[in-house]
């Protein structure tokens, strides 16, 4: 590879400084002189080297060639570079660094050995030639030479003017957006050094080969009706000492209790936010930290506190812990999908600090106002410009490598209908390359054609994955069912949630939007041309209620969030089941038992794709709390000791689960017609949807069962209900909720499973069955012998 030679360099060459500018305390304290290691060596060694080259050829009739003259310690050549691919690059011979910055006027590179990184001092610097080391708005250079130990990061100087959005400030080193592994603190919860909350960090400098075995990993590829989704918090899986595990709270952690994922019958696990984030950014206090990390710093890197080494050997190990969990999973038969933040970063409004976007190009990567006001469509301070024409390659980008470099399985995109605002470029040129006649396209608007989302759902690398949007944002825009979706993305179905809730727990006028969403909710979905598999069913998530206290608490206790009870969703349609509170009495909780019971039954028998939180499986309470993203404690962690205790509804969950894969019906690639799925109310045939009705049943025709029957009462009173008559067959009971367990689930290899089914037989002989109360029940179809 021929490149220019930079003409220039200066021994620790440092960018202006403005003598009053706004910001935090300048971080570098002047030249180091220690040694750190061959590769630090070899960096610093350069100006003695080119010192002594220079004094010499004052003596020499010829000039000494070029490459010698600006050699580093003679192990390091500082080349031109090229401005693609953007990033750190091993390339034969050294490393090519490139970075986008229109709006800079001068830029250096920033090299640190882990020890002066600690240390919060640069090690060396090399001063960028806006002539020699840019192309377009790209600074690249190229390193010729070992940087197996060194980290790296920027310094860009321009005109800091808030009010025309620009932040530059050169006393910052700022972090790559396209570094691979970000290093700063090792130790989850633990400041860095005079308690130090945001220390200095840098990026990983890539090695040219991989040091990581894949064992001939490959894609499963599962058809997205077949799946089910367990939300995950990758720390709080395995973080409580009753995990017994070797390395809690971290990947390898969870890797050994992915064969307890397998048991549940959860074949995609689907992460909540692995990226690189600062847990510390409220406070040095433990009991309130960033636990569910919507705050990315960087988008490529793998979150390095989440890692057993840490920041040992420069992040490489954070990346093959991560490379190790997918495998692991994928050799279980379970995908994994990422929840993505690209809707803002960690640098929060004007009053944030800079630790990477804002200090390299803030008017480019965040969405402002003309005056250089920060747009809060997330409700985090700032808003990630997503459509503009490099924020959304530098997106594409990042997934990419995620899916190549990575082999995760899909994206669950946070606050998605941020994706699809207009940028804040105030023109239609800049979006669609023409103008819009009659249509003025202003910061924010909900574009019809969004542009991000057109290049992430026709990109031929992303072709196949899974994409699921969040169809919401802070802002109000609400787009469950008209989200744009080029027929490939999925989203979070909230009106599938509310509208559950609401019928299970008895409300009045919700039997028909009941009925809807068990055919995976074709009003929503139908009209546009998708299909039940773009719904993704929940009951509960990581932000709100879990499943236990979604029949436990009446009204939401968010106090030790330090917030006055003030944040949390106040509107969460839970019903207490007559007693507020864990302590009632045994009525109370018999039928709290049986409510979640319905909703995971109505969750495994509904068209779409089900998809439940970590530890709702055993009855996971979080005391009332709605909104636990600041606690790292029992609150948020997995209770293996708990899950022991609550076996029973764990063995139904699991049982539940099984039977969803074992009929076809439950996982239709299109809506159900009346040629496989008939409605029913008390009596067959004669559904009821008016607005007092409190029962829903439907029966459905099955290739391997063939055929089921499902049926909700969710009324105060019992009923008699008349099953559809089939000649030649007979209905034996699967399910009822209203039976203790383990009668809830009645198994073939249950002891005394034939007596238990001929207590019911004076019913099932004239096509009846009894139900109680808030209870639903599954009835197979089986020949009449």
């Amino acid at each position: 590879m021929a490149m220019a030679e930079v003409p220039c360099l200066c021994a620790r060459p440092s960018l202006a400084v403005p003598a009053r500018r706004p910001g935090p305390a300048p971080r570098l304290r002047g030249p180091n002189a220690t040694t750190a290691g061959r590769a630090v060596a070899a960096v610093r060694a350069a100006v003695v080297t080119a010192a002594a080259a220079a004094v010499e050829e004052e003596d020499e009739e010829e000039p000494a060639p070029a490459e010698d003259r600006y050699a580093l310690g003679g192990a390091c050549r500082v080349l031109a570079g090229t401005p693609a691919p953007l990033g750190a690059t091993a390339l034969a011979g050294g490393v090519n660094f490139a970075v986008y910055s229109a709006a800079a006027t001068a830029a250096a590179l920033c090299l640190f050995a882990p020890d002066d990184l600690n240390a919060d001092r640069v090690t060396e610097e090399v001063l960028l030639d806006p002539v020699i080391n840019r192309t377009g708005d790209v600074w690249h250079v190229f390193l010729e030479g070992e940087l197996h130990d060194m980290l790296y990061g920027y310094r860009f100087d321009g005109t800091f003017a808030p009010f025309s959005g620009q932040h530059f400030d050169a006393s910052n080193v700022v972090v790559d957006p396209y570094a691979k592994a970000v290093i700063s603190r090792g130790e989850y919860g633990v400041p860095g050094p005079g308690d130090d909350c945001w220390p200095q960090m840098a990026g990983m400098i890539p090695l040219p080969y991989s040091t990581f075995d894949w064992q001939g990993d490959l894609p499963l590829r599962y058809p997205q009706e077949d799946l089910v989704i367990y939300e995950m918090h990758l720390r709080g899986f395995t973080k409580h000492d009753s995990s017994n595990v070797q390395h809690p709270g971290t990947f390898i952690g969870a890797v050994a209790k992915l064969d307890y994922l397998k048991e549940l019958g959860v074949n995609c696990v689907e992460l909540m936010p692995c990226h690189e984030f600062n847990e510390l950014e409220y406070s040095t206090s433990s009991s309130k930290v960033n636990f569910w990390g919507y705050s990315s710093i960087n988008f490529f890197s793998p979150m390095t506190r989440y890692t057993s080494g840490g920041i040992k050997n420069c992040g490489r190990d954070a990346i093959n812990e991560f490379k190790t969990f997918v495998r692991e999973a994928h050799k279980r038969g379970i995908e994994v999908i990422l929840d993505v933040v690209f809707n803002h970063t960690a640098e929060g409004n004007e009053n944030g600090p800079i630790l990477s976007f804002r200090g390299i190009d803030n008017s480019t990567y965040y969405m402002l106002a003309p005056k250089g006001e920060f747009y809060n469509y997330s409700g985090c301070g700032n808003t990630f410009n997503c459509n503009h024409p490099v924020v959304r390659e530098f997106i594409v980008d990042c997934l990419r490598y995620w899916v190549t470099e990575m082999h995760v399985d899909g994206f669950r995109f946070d606050l998605a209908s941020i994706m699809t605002r207009g940028s804040s470029l105030w023109d239609p040129i800049n979006v669609y390359g023409a103008s819009i006649e009659d249509d003025m396209i202003t910061t924010g608007t909900p574009l019809v054609t969004p542009p991000l989302i057109d290049m992430i759902s026709n990109d031929p690398i992303l072709g196949g994955v899974k994409l699921i949007a969040e169809a919401w944002d802070a802002g109000g825009l609400y787009q469950v069912g008209q989200f744009p979706h080029w027929n490939v993305w999925s989203e979070w179905n909230g009106k599938y949630r509310d509208i559950v809730r609401q019928f299970i727990k008895g409300t009045d006028g919700f039997s028909g939007g009941f009925a809807e969403c068990l055919c995976g909710s074709p009003h929503l979905y139908q009209a546009g041309g998708r299909k039940p598999w773009h719904s993704i069913n929940f009951v509960c998530a990581h932000d709100g209620f879990t499943l236990a206290d979604l029949v436990t608490y009446n009204n939401k206790y968010n106090l030790s969030n330090g917030e006055n009870n003030k944040d949390g969703e106040n509107h969460n349609l839970s019903w207490n089941c007559g007693e507020e509170g864990e302590f009632a009495r045994l009525p109370v909780k018999t039928l709290r038992k049986r409510q979640m019971r319905n909703f995971f039954v109505c969750l495994m028998v509904s068209q779409g794709v089900p998809m439940f939180y970590m530890g709702d499986e055993y009855g996971h309470t979080k005391s009332g709390n709605n909104n636990t993203y600041c606690h790292d404690n029992y609150v948020n962690y997995f209770r293996w000791d708990k899950k022991e205790q609550s076996s029973d509804l764990h063995r139904f969950c699991c049982l539940m689960t099984k039977f969803r894969k074992e009929c076809e019906s439950l996982g239709l690639e299109d809506f159900p017609t009346a040629e496989r799925l008939q409605w029913h109310g008390h009596q067959p045939g004669k559904p009821n949807w008016s607005d007092t009705s409190r029962f829903v049943a439907f029966s459905m025709k099955d290739e391997t069962k063939g055929e089921i029957y499902v049926a909700f009462n969710t009324s105060h009173l019992p009923a008699v209900v008349g099953l559809p008559e089939r000649i030649g067959h007979r209905w034996e009971p699967v399910v009822d909720t209203a039976k203790p367990a383990p009668y809830d689930f009645l198994t073939d290899d249950l002891p005394d499973r034939a007596s238990t089914v001929y207590q019911f037989s004076h019913f099932l002989n004239s096509n009846l069955y009894p139900m109680l109360s808030y209870s639903s029940v599954i009835l197979v179809s089986c020949p009449d012998v």
